[in-house]
């Protein structure tokens, strides 16, 4: 293809949606970036530093001197920076700084699957295929608790089901770029669904447009 063909897939934190950016991105052999580790590395950048994370000045310097090619995926998925990523999410300016760098990355050929939570509303409102991966947040809190169990660690349930809950009023609730399904996405709700099977139904739907753009 001639131009950059665009898979958006949005939907709030535990529904899979890295999980099926990653077997999209595999099998169709398109670039693959994970929008909430940007802001995540933000967040850690803010932390290491010990600024404070409601400094919308240092923020935005670090979202603009943010390197993609160089997010450590193991040190950024710390729960505690992730909690500090969704408070930085919020301002306006760094948003702004890493839509930016998250456009480009969409454009560079063959082509893109972005996950995050306004890709398909803001980031790439054009993508060829938008995908709205969701979950109850009582099956997002169970996953979780899941992965914390395998790796050898411990947690409460309740807490993590809080904390997701917290995480979607904020995601969902907040003035620039809020979570929600864009206008033509195509939903795939997990909370009953194996992975096997969602990637079918969005492999199956990524062919058609893929189709029409021959």
């Amino acid at each position: 293809m001639s131009d950059p063909f665009i898979i958006a897939i949005d939907g709030p934190a535990g529904a899979g949606k890295g999980t099926m950016a990653r077997r999209l991105a595999d099998h169709f052999h398109l670039n693959l970036l994970d929008t909430g580790l940007t802001y995540r590395a933000v967040a850690h950048r803010m932390l290491t530093y010990g600024l404070p994370l409601q400094n919308a000045s240092a923020a935005e310097t670090a979202a603009r001197q943010l390197d993609l090619g160089e997010m450590d995926r193991e040190i950024l998925s710390q729960h505690a920076i992730g909690e500090a990523a969704s408070q930085v999410a919020v301002i306006p300016a760094v948003r702004q700084a890493l839509v930016e760098k998250q456009r480009e990355f969409a454009r560079t050929l063959p082509g893109a699957v972005l996950d995050g939570r306004d890709i398909g509303t803001v980031v790439c409102p054009d993508a060829d295929v938008k995908l709205y991966v969701t979950a109850t947040a009582q099956v997002r809190a169970q996953r979780r608790l899941a992965e914390i169990e395998a790796r050898g660690g411990s947690a409460e349930f309740a807490q993590i089901l809080a904390d997701i809950e917290k995480r979607d009023a904020r995601d969902m609730g907040r003035a620039d770029s809020p979570l929600r399904p864009a206008n033509d996405a195509h939903l795939l709700d997990t909370s009953e669904m194996d992975i096997e099977t969602a990637f079918q139904a969005a492999k199956t739907l990524v062919e058609t447009a893929m189709a029409s753009r021959k």
